[in-house]
């Protein structure tokens, strides 16, 4: 834990300096953990930049490449990620991912499972609702903003949602796949709202 929040401390300073960074929103964010975090993705210093207003520890999703580099690995390790295998039905990293929010801890996921080239957004994947469907957790809802490419200097804006709670993602007992897409895409809604400065209803 002490790792973590060096680090988080250490890159909070550099990216201020870097990238001018603005937060919006941030009364949104819960105190507790137990809560999905989503977000848009455009670049490699995402995690580390939505997750400087957020106080109980974050769990990232990583692709399991990254893992691969045993410096790289040590590193994410220490801040808390964890492999995926992408597009392989990882049932480890989607346990992994439950017992997070299970024992009180926030869920980082970037629901497109890559970064967007030129910013728009991304079909989302699946694996956001399911986890969400599994263990009824709520969604914090974020969105990063670069002003033009992702660069030193640029400005950076991130805006927190409002809470997204499990019952309005509109799960039911014995609903489908079809749930999971309607359920990814309104959490992908609320991010596009976000990132227009529009409340999403």
């Amino acid at each position: 834990m002490w790792f973590y929040r060096l680090a988080m401390w250490v890159t909070g300073i550099i990216y201020h300096i870097r990238n001018r960074l603005t937060y919006e929103g941030v009364e949104n964010i819960p105190t507790t953990g137990g809560f999905i975090m989503a977000c848009n993705h455009r670049s490699m210093s995402d995690p580390v930049i939505i997750a400087q207003k957020v106080k109980p520890p974050i769990h990232y999703m990583a692709k399991e490449e990254l893992f691969r580099n045993k410096f790289v690995s040590f590193i994410i390790r220490h801040l808390n990620a964890f492999p995926v295998e992408r597009g392989a039905g990882d049932t480890g990293a989607i346990q992994k991912a439950i017992d997070v929010i299970n024992q009180g801890d926030v869920l980082g996921i970037f629901p497109e499972g890559t970064r967007s080239k030129d910013g728009k957004l991304l079909r989302p994947k699946s694996g956001l609702a399911f986890v969400a469907k599994m263990t009824h957790a709520d969604i914090l809802p974020v969105c990063i903003i670069f002003d033009g490419e992702p660069r030193f200097g640029c400005k950076v804006t991130v805006r927190y949602g409002k809470i997204i709670p499990y019952e309005a993602l509109g799960f039911t007992e014995d609903g489908g796949t079809k749930e999971i897409r309607e359920a990814s895409k309104l959490v992908m809604e609320h991010i596009a709202a976000l990132m227009e400065d529009k409340p999403c209803l």
